[in-house]
């Protein structure tokens, strides 16, 4: 199955979406559930936050009827604590610059290797009328093969933060979403 297979359907609507979200983060998520900021209860918390805020859109795919994974993300506001929690200070102008945050992307093992995720993380991008685009990463996610690949996709990291008291430190990371014109 290639990414091009993958059928992505975007919804800005929580109720529509909430079962499938929750059934693909407790697949993925199987192996940590135990650890409380991991529980599918925290992870539900932090849903419906995440999607009472500005901007909230998921995409989700799906391989026919069967969903293969999802990312979301919303628009950060400046002074949104998103840039507050920085262990450093976001380069200068950064927290004004208009933004987008990618809050969660699950992709569930079977789907994995083939494009779909990068798929739905540009789909998504593509009409969002945000300048850049911000992201957490589990520096130690996949033995650092998870924030290796984001900066493949072009993201440089800009600090670090700890959104939670028993969750791990993030790795912070930045990209422009649209390549800037080339002064020909």
């Amino acid at each position: 199955m290639t990414a091009e297979a993958i059928k992505l359907h975007r919804a800005t609507d929580i109720d529509a979406v909430w079962s499938t979200l929750i059934e693909i983060y407790a697949e993925v998520r199987a192996g940590q559930l135990h650890r409380p900021h991991y529980s599918v209860a925290r992870y539900a918390e932090r849903l419906a936050r995440h999607a009472s805020e500005p901007g909230w859109e998921v995409l989700i795919g799906y391989d026919g009827t069967e969903p293969v994974g999802y990312t979301y993300l919303n628009t950060l506001q400046p002074g949104d604590r998103w840039w507050r929690r920085m262990t450093t200070p976001p380069p200068e102008g950064c927290a004004d610059t208009p933004t987008v945050a990618f809050k969660e992307g699950m992709l569930r093992p079977p789907w994995r290797g083939r494009g779909i995720a990068r798929q739905g993380h540009d789909e998504l991008l593509a009409a969002r009328p945000e300048e850049q685009v911000t992201l957490l990463v589990n520096p130690l996610a996949g033995n650092g093969k998870v924030k290796a690949l984001y900066q493949r996709w072009g993201y440089q990291e800009i600090s670090t933060q700890q959104p939670s008291a028993d969750g791990p430190v993030l790795t912070a990371m930045l990209r422009a979403i649209r390549e800037p014109a080339s002064a020909e």
